[in-house]
């Protein structure tokens, strides 16, 4: 293992610390217990939003901490849920009078751990509104989760109801735009090389170097199958299939559409997969209304990509085009 790291079990501290000092201007770092939150807080009276998750994800969840996204972020370990503590005092910290969205990943610990600090919020009268993504079409159970789980397409959550919380959007409201998003949203992975987590020292799966795997979810877990290396086209073919059947996409539709890079992956390759992608959708009738590529829900140093469509509405198409200013995504600002 060759890595930019001290000490393994001091990785997320260390990388926390290091993100709040380079993006001083836009975050704050509470270290104990450990999240990240927007430096200028939202006006009172307006729904805030909470995300978080396993570390080895970045920029999910806390480079997209900022205006128009999220207000707090809550790093675990790697690829390990927060405990409920710093959750809460998260919650706390960016409650602004007019409730909580928790945004939450569909794994075990995830929901457990939100749910818990979701309770403990509502003791101090603080209300929080829960909304579950569950965008891998790959499998619908996994080793981490009961139901499918949660990928890229959280990205778009965050993004479209972070506007909806900034426009002034109650509680109620806020949920509704991000559980429209969710049900609306699928995506689909690739990997072609494992990733190594730090404290472990070796590789999560075993891959040969002929071959891919198809359906991977974003902690190394196993996919649908694993195939032969083949061109890009056809890999790119294999994830998008199954996400247009799952949305039923047969032409006339509006999307958004996220081409995602796990971490290992140059831009040029995913520009190759995105370019197949509007091919495909445009070969169906499918507008693509917008496009976003880069390397957003990562896997540490995974080589692959995954694809993310998300059937869009003229109100989500609105909110995904309103401004935002974090470190890992910027738009009109």
């Amino acid at each position: 293992m060759k890595k930019l790291i001290n000490d393994p079990h001091d990785v997320v501290i260390e990388s926390v610390r290091g993100f709040a000092r380079a993006h001083a201007d836009l975050v704050t770092m509470n270290e104990d217990p450990l999240f990240v939150a927007r430096k200028e807080q939202k006006a009172a009276g307006k729904v805030a939003i909470v995300s978080g998750g396993g570390s080895g994800h970045e920029p999910l969840h806390a480079g997209f901490v900022g205006e128009g996204m999220l207000d707090a972020a809550v790093p675990g370990a790697v690829f390990t849920s927060p405990t409920p503590d710093p959750i809460l005092a998260a919650t706390r910290a960016v409650d602004r009078g007019a409730g909580v969205l928790h945004i939450v990943k569909n794994y075990t610990g995830d929901v457990m751990n939100f749910d818990t600090a979701a309770e403990l919020a509502d003791m101090e009268d603080i209300k929080v509104s829960p909304v579950i993504v569950n965008d891998d079409v790959a499998v619908e159970d996994s080793l981490y989760t009961a139901g499918r789980r949660g990928v890229a397409g959280t990205l778009l959550v965050e993004k479209i109801a972070g506007a909806a919380a900034e426009r002034g959007d109650d509680l109620d409201g806020v949920t509704n735009v991000a559980q429209r998003v969710i049900d609306n949203v699928r995506s689909m992975g690739v990997a072609l090389s494992a990733c190594t987590v730090p404290h472990a020292g070796k590789p999560s799966f075993d891959l040969d170097d002929t071959e891919v795997e198809i359906g991977i979810g974003i902690h190394g877990e196993p996919g649908r199958h694993r195939i032969p290396a083949a061109s890009a086209d056809s890999i790119t073919d294999q994830l998008l299939d199954p996400v247009i059947a799952d949305l039923n996409l047969t032409g006339g539709e509006k999307v958004i559409v996220l081409v995602n890079g796990m971490g290992g992956t140059p831009l040029s390759e995913l520009y190759i997969v995105y370019g197949r992608v509007a091919e495909r959708l445009a070969e169906l009738g499918v507008d693509v209304e917008r496009s976003l590529v880069g390397s957003y829900v990562t896997s540490l140093e995974m080589q692959g990509a995954s694809v993310t469509v998300l059937k869009a509405d003229e109100e989500m198409i609105e909110l995904f085009d309103a401004p935002a200013l974090t470190p890992a995504y910027r738009k009109g600002m």
